[in-house]
């Protein structure tokens, strides 16, 4: 049986172009394309692909939140971000909302249908910019107080701010769930990573689940 594959792009000279090159393969087979988040939730179940690429801005429900809403209806998703955007914010989102994976565009032909099977066979794909970025936020050294102690000191709002951090919010996200300006966030998070001796979204999320044990 072929790996079947869905993609969520808005571009639909990149879907057709994506659909194209995983046509190429006969061992796996694209099953649907969607421009939205919201088409991709009311279509995908159905499919059950075994694997989806998704890109992070689409219009109406972003990327990382389609994430979300599909890793808690479908058995093991394995997404793999596709996508223009290689900062900080956008990757540990993305890996914090369910994704397996992290490729930038532009792709090439044999990178698409490498990481789909390797994503099928538990990997997870990144490219290799994406990795180091990941392992330098966790090998970064943050000599620090313990972390119920680091956490306690933040206020209220911080650990609002630090919770939706850790469930994979983007900045933007989290000011309009608090109705709060983008500034605000950015402000509150510099906070946050200070009191904690953090300089990564990953770091400050490690002190917090730390800090609930």
């Amino acid at each position: 049986m072929p790996i079947t594959v869905a993609i969520v792009e808005d571009d639909a000279r990149i879907r057709r172009s994506l659909a194209a090159m995983l046509g190429t393969a006969d061992d796996i087979e694209c099953v649907g394309q969607f421009a939205t988040a919201e088409e991709a939730l009311r279509k995908i179940p159905a499919l059950k692909p075994r694997v989806i690429f998704m890109d992070i801005h689409l219009p109406g429900m972003s990327g990382v939140d389609c994430v979300r809403e599909l890793a808690a209806i479908l058995p093991k998703p394995q997404i793999v971000m596709l996508t223009s955007y290689d900062d900080s914010d956008a990757i540990f989102s993305s890996l914090s909302a369910g994704a397996c994976g992290y490729l930038l565009k532009p792709i090439r032909t044999a990178q698409l249908l490498a990481a789909v099977r390797d994503v099928y066979a538990g990997g997870a794909p990144m490219s290799g910019q994406i990795a180091r970025r990941v392992v330098e936020a966790f090998n970064k050294p943050a000599a620090a107080p313990a972390a119920s102690v680091a956490t306690a000191s933040l206020s209220e709002r911080e650990t609002q701010i630090l919770q939706l951090l850790s469930e994979g919010y983007l900045y933007k996200e989290i000011a309009d769930k608090l109705v709060i300006s983008y500034s605000t966030v950015r402000t509150h998070i510099e906070r946050i990573y200070e009191k904690l001796h953090v300089q990564s979204r990953a770091q400050a999320v490690a002190r917090l689940n730390q800090g609930k044990r």
